[in-house]
């Protein structure tokens, strides 16, 4: 059973979390001290229950919390071996851990231990950063606080910082928490409804005082020809700016993107202060650490010319690398000097070999967020939700950039603070711990016809292997919902195309890189069948065939291929094709003859393609009777009439014949297509691959 303090913790995590204006994603801990029974001595025993590592407040658990217990964590001050060497401390964490499972305890739980009260809430509102970040912000802080709230000058998260709260909060006792500066806020209370008023008074006086006494102008006056650009044209330039970007910010490693155009990101790229304000970069260490210390900013007007704009942000593209370079040069000498003077063994534990000084390698110098005036942010990540969330994370920035300059000047902690947080042996340690990469991991899928029957195995198929999918069907309501039942919009979107239609194609496409910033494997599977003789074939059945297959993969195959070109990162394009590519078979003429064209697709757009990296290939598939869209549709009955067997048992039918004796099933393509685009195969291009569980027919020659 979960303690009742524990449970009062979660309840309150989970509001504050939940509310923009109080915290980040996976920013801020909450804490609550309380009584338990000790299941050895069956006494009472005083637990601290604290949000663990990596965890997020607004979806926090009973798993999500660390358990420590209170004697043991305060008995660390005997053995702390000072400031210098605080980072042994989070080792000496696991020896004051109180039962089985929990989290991994945080950097911040020393905050929470050490402060002597039952509730603590450390939160990352973007008005308490508007202080924390002013130039004059422990002036500020006494003048919109008063005593209730007591200003702690910048220190890097841990120990010391823990014991300097607690210092405060002793010689305080009218506080009720803290500005802590270049950072957040701290706020306490003697039980959990007290601590939650605490923190969102806090949070909304600090509001009040910046709508009260701050400028109406705190980015400036709007400047000239940076007004923001209509939605529709703001879309369409940004879908294809997004290829090229892509393939820049994936120098180092391949990432994926997030697009957007929210009004605040469009207001401050207007405006005459944002070339000084962006270059300052951001400063709550949970701000950059998913941002990079600063974004890259174009700038130019919305109104350049696109080759203008391309050849901008090559140019910035470099002198972006070429600055981090510099910067982790500069930096990495004096961290490694801190370094080696704080060696020792300690009795706390040390993260680091006491026989290193060595700082993590570079982790990139390619921008995680790019800025557009006029048109928007693109920002970057390992997978579509780290690149959403630097998106969000960035807005927080640009809130806090406002508030500050509001009332005074935004002065974020200086780069060499920034470099000891962002190449920290613990965060070094955090991403050591992250699980290994799936896959297809970066990849970014549009898969045709995906709303049932094969092309929605494949779509499962490539979105569980880590790619993320976008399900494009004629029918929209369908498509949406076979993305729903694969996961949230950060792993699979639905959107409507005709695949004869250009401009539903190009739509699809455009929608694909504005979802995840590109594209990399694109499976041409929409399709139908018409099971007609030579002399009942119509004109109108031929054209409606060769429309949908052949036609629709040679537009959806271009507009693809000008997104892969432009991305210079390789690439896939699959076809799904037919054993009556090359198997001449009864009352079938149009079906097979569009099979065949899309068959020499292949062949055609894999020696067009190569120079550029993108392998092209097909697969054979024949007798996918179950799950199978195009046989439910009436196929499966007409072919079951040529054959003479009932349609129920067509499946069967199609099996007896192959050498394997097997029924193919949507699943089997599936895996196919899956093969096909995993580094196993880098050096195949051309190929179709027969999944018929052998028809000798059509073997290939």
């Amino acid at each position: 059973m979960t303690n009742p303090a524990a449970t009062e913790l979660i309840a309150r995590s989970n509001r504050l979390g939940s509310d923009p204006r109080v915290t980040n994603y996976a920013g801020g801990n909450t804490s609550a001290k309380g009584t338990d029974v000790d299941p050895v001595t069956g006494g009472p025993i005083e637990l601290l229950w604290v949000k663990g590592s990596g965890g997020d407040l607004g979806s926090l658990t009973e798993s999500g919390l660390a358990v420590l217990r209170l004697d043991r964590l305060r008995a660390l001050k005997n053995v702390y071996p000072g400031v210098d060497r605080e980072d042994e401390m989070v080792a000496a964490f696991d020896y004051t851990l109180h039962g089985k499972g929990g989290a991994a305890p945080s950097i911040d739980t020393a905050m929470h231990g050490l402060v002597d009260a039952a509730h603590v809430d450390h939160l990352h509102p973007d008005s308490g950063i508007a202080f924390a970040t002013s130039v004059d912000g422990e002036a500020l802080t006494v003048t919109a606080f008063g005593e209730k709230v007591v200003w702690v000058p910048w220190r890097r998260p841990g120990w010391q910082l823990g014991l300097d709260i607690a210092a405060i909060k002793e010689a305080n006792p009218a506080a009720i928490g803290c500005i802590l500066g270049g950072h957040g806020i701290t706020a306490w209370g003697d039980t959990s409804a007290a601590a939650e008023a605490n923190s969102l008074w806090i949070i909304e006086t600090a509001e009040k005082f910046i709508e009260t006494n701050g400028r109406l102008d705190p980015f400036g006056t709007v400047l000239d020809g940076y007004s923001p650009l209509t939605p529709e044209s703001r879309a369409s330039r940004a879908a294809v700016l997004a290829p090229t970007l892509r393939g820049l910010v994936s120098t180092d490693r391949a990432q994926v993107g997030h697009f957007t155009d929210a009004e605040v990101v469009l207001d401050f790229l207007q405006s005459s202060e944002h070339p000084r304000l962006a270059a300052l970069g951001t400063s709550c260490p949970d701000h950059f650490l998913r941002t990079k210390v600063k974004p890259m900013l174009l700038d130019l007007p919305p109104t350049a010319s696109l080759e203008d704009q391309l050849a901008r942000l090559h140019e910035l593209h470099e002198e972006y690398r070429a600055d981090y370079q510099a910067y982790y040069d500069r930096n990495k000498p004096l961290l490694e000097s801190e370094l080696a003077g704080s060696l020792g063994t300690g009795v706390a534990g040390s993260l680091r070999d006491p026989h290193s000084s060595s700082v993590p390698a570079i982790r990139g110098a390619d921008p995680l967020i790019v800025l557009i005036p006029g048109i928007g942010m693109f920002s970057y990540g390992a997978n579509k939700q780290t690149a959403r969330v630097a998106s969000e994370f960035y807005i927080n920035a640009i809130n806090v950039m406002r508030g500050a300059e509001a009332i005074s000047t935004y002065a974020p902690i200086d780069e060499t603070e920034k470099f000891r947080i962002e190449y920290w042996a613990l965060e070094e340690a955090k991403l050591q711990r992250m699980p290994r990469p799936k896959p297809l991991a970066t990849r970014v899928a549009l898969v045709t016809g995906a709303a049932s029957g094969i092309g929605k195995a494949i779509a499962m198929r490539l979105a569980a292997e880590g790619a993320c999918v976008v399900i494009a069907d004629l029918d929209l309501e369908k498509a949406q919902a076979a993305a729903s039942e694969i996961g949230g919009t950060d792993v699979a979107i639905g959107v409507q195309a005709n695949v004869t239609d250009e401009l539903q194609v190009q739509a699809a496409v455009d929608a694909t890189v504005l979802a995840f910033g590109g594209l990399d494997l694109v499976v041409n599977n929409a399709g139908l069948s018409l099971s007609k003789s030579l002399l009942e074939t119509t004109v109108a059945d031929w054209d409606l065939q060769h429309d949908v297959m052949a036609k629709g993969s040679f537009l959806v195959s271009r507009a693809a291929a000008k997104v892969l070109i432009e991305q210079k990162l390789g690439g896939d394009i699959i076809y799904i094709s037919s054993k009556n590519s090359v198997f001449a078979g009864p009352n079938n003429i149009a079906y097979s003859a569009t099979k065949a064209d899309q068959a020499h697709q292949v062949r055609l757009l894999a020696a067009e393609l190569g120079e550029y990296g993108v392998k092209v290939n097909g697969i054979n598939p024949d007798g996918v009777v179950r799950g199978s869209g195009i046989f439910a549709g009436g196929w499966g009955a007409k072919r079951a009439a040529v054959y003479g067997v009932p349609e129920e048992d067509l499946g069967k039918y199609y099996a007896k014949r192959t050498l394997l004796g097997r029924e193919v099933l949507p699943e089997n393509v599936a895996s196919a297509v899956f093969v096909l685009c995993t580094s196993d195969l880098s050096h195949t291009t051309g190929l179709h691959i027969p999944v018929d569980a052998g028809v000798a027919a059509a073997f290939l020659r």
